[in-house]
């Protein structure tokens, strides 16, 4: 049976807090599906063209996907089936809001469905029944909505503004961690630790709920290890804790919680409530706390995992947060889209980051990076690429040279490799590839079929490969003496040559020569032959 929430219509989205008001132009009526491991959850919503927007409605049906897709891979005909049935129903409900456009509906699938090694005829059979596209998001794009939807809520609370905090998310099948002190995402991290791998853990197993508790318990504290690696206790930590469970503790031990804001739930109390819960059976938490099965399935094994870190780390009590995938993807759809400047930075700064951790030489790094956006915002006519690839272009020659430490001679081919298989905050792994290609063909060999990871490219993003990486190649040349005395620039582009002025300076022979044997790839791509010039533009 499908659960349906109809929202109080004053409600606001977490990312906003002024109120919509009745002078607001015509809303737009939107939806937003996730497809995770144990449920199918729908939130439709208006969008205002201020930015701010209100869900009118939410509905949930439960699923199996994620008892399938951990155990074998695989998800059958019958799940598959049923997924058809539930979006069917979901889309008959988006008629009568008036939702019939596929730009207004996005679908997106976790980590059950991500997993599955038949996770492509479960989106096409999708598509042949209901028309939706399926979009299996990766852990990178599931930690940038987490950050854009928990952010507003830590900079509000005068505890958690200037602190360290931990947010975490423990789900059916990964638990989502973000370190973020100050504003600024210090690390992010997904763990192969949930509730449903969890309960896979005891299947078969005859014992008693104090011998299952145990043998929870010893899975969760081996993930407890890694997560605390990434953690340096220098100063107070906090921990925010989101996912369905969470909220369902927090209702069941604050009588006066409102489900907005952050609540504030003593450790001890999560404890005895945890302990509760994990010593009586689904058929008996579905009555008394009137439960889906899956909810109470579930629910045990997410608390303790919660439970333990806040122990862990002596925490008096754990921040409730409710914030949750559904609100980041309404958010996203409210903005187009679109990375804003605060993410853009996030990203840079774990780009910088990670250049440290390879002894890059930051000094000409930031100089090539800053020369490739100014080549960038002034090449738009030629280029005709978005915001989102300028971001890419810019890590991208912040990483060029973090091969080095590996191989000098070969060190754009090991830049391609450590990108690509780096954790970069903000960037899918789709978008690492990308990245990694850049730096790749920062020099030497040109673009080709059968290049690791190019030549599996569709057509559009292999052009935007070779555009990018042309760019990179006249911004390296750029700052060919590594010395920063290139700062400003100025391009002009006609239909036979693209001059280059650099302004101030009476004498570029040196970046002269670096340009003639770097600018070939940036003529082949744009057909057109680069001109360094020194001094003002006449």
């Amino acid at each position: 049976m499908i659960r349906r929430f109809m929202t109080q219509p004053i409600a606001t989205s977490p990312f906003e807090n002024a109120s919509v008001t009745a002078a607001d132009a015509s809303p737009r009526t939107v939806a937003v599906i996730d497809i995770g491991a144990t449920s199918i959850r729908m939130a439709i919503a208006e969008i205002y063209p201020d930015g701010q927007s209100r869900t009118l409605e939410t509905l949930v049906q439960s699923v199996e996907l994620g008892h399938e897709a951990f155990d074998n891979r695989r998800l059958s005909r019958r799940s598959i089936e049923k997924s058809a049935s539930v979006l069917k129903r979901y889309k008959r409900v988006l008629r009568e809001y008036g939702v019939t456009s596929p730009k207004d509906v996005r679908v997106v699938a976790t980590t059950a469905v991500r997993e599955a090694l038949n996770r492509l005829a479960f989106a096409d059979r999708i598509f042949v029944a209901t028309g939706f596209n399926v979009d299996s998001i990766d852990e990178a794009e599931v930690n940038r909505i987490t950050y854009m939807g928990v952010m507003p809520h830590l900079r509000a609370h005068p505890d958690l503004a200037d602190g360290k905090s931990i947010v975490v998310e423990v789900g059916g099948g990964n638990t989502e961690m973000l370190i973020v002190r100050g504003g600024n995402v210090l690390h992010s991290q997904s763990f192969r630790l949930g509730s449903l791998r969890l309960l896979k853990t005891l299947e078969g197993v005859r014992a008693s709920a104090v011998r299952r508790r145990a043998m929870l318990e010893s899975h969760i504290r081996r993930t407890l290890s890694q997560i605390t690696d990434a953690i340096k206790r220098d100063t107070a930590i906090h921990l925010i804790a989101l996912g369905g469970d969470m909220r369902f503790a927090a209702h069941q031990l604050l009588d006066d919680w409102d489900g907005n804001s952050l609540a504030e739930v003593p450790t001890a109390r999560l404890a005895k409530l945890t302990e509760k819960l994990m010593s009586l059976s689904e058929d008996k938490i579905v009555k008394r706390y009137d439960a889906s099965f899956i909810e109470a399935e579930t629910v045990g094994p997410a608390l303790l995992a919660y439970t333990l870190l806040a122990k862990h780390f002596d925490l008096p009590h754990v921040y409730v947060c409710d914030t949750n995938l559904r609100d980041g993807l309404i958010h996203d759809m409210a903005v187009g889209g679109s990375w804003t400047a605060d993410f853009r930075n996030q990203i840079v700064r774990s780009a910088i980051s990670l250049g440290r951790k390879f002894d890059f030489d930051e000094t000409h790094a930031r100089n090539v990076a800053e020369l490739s956006r100014k080549l960038f915002d002034q090449l738009q006519d030629e280029h005709q690429l978005d915001s989102r690839h300028e971001v890419v272009l810019f890590v991208a020659a912040l990483l060029h040279e973090i091969g080095m430490m590996v191989n000098v001679r070969s060190n754009h081919k090991h830049a391609l490799y450590l990108i690509r298989y780096s954790e970069l905050f903000g960037l899918s792994r789709d978008e690492l590839l990308q990245v990694g290609l850049v730096a790749r063909y920062q020099r030497r060999a040109y673009p080709q079929p059968s290049h690791e990871g190019y030549g599996t490219l569709p057509q559009q993003e292999r052009v935007v490969v070779s555009k990018l990486a042309a760019i990179l190649r006249l911004a390296i040349a750029l700052d060919d003496t590594r010395s920063g005395r290139v700062r400003e620039i100025n391009c002009v582009a006609d239909a036979k040559h693209l001059v280059i002025n650099v302004p101030g300076l009476d004498d570029v022979s040196l970046e002269q020569m670096a340009m003639r044997e770097n600018s070939g790839m940036f003529r082949d791509v744009f057909g057109l032959p680069v001109i360094l010039r020194a001094g003002k533009l006449e």
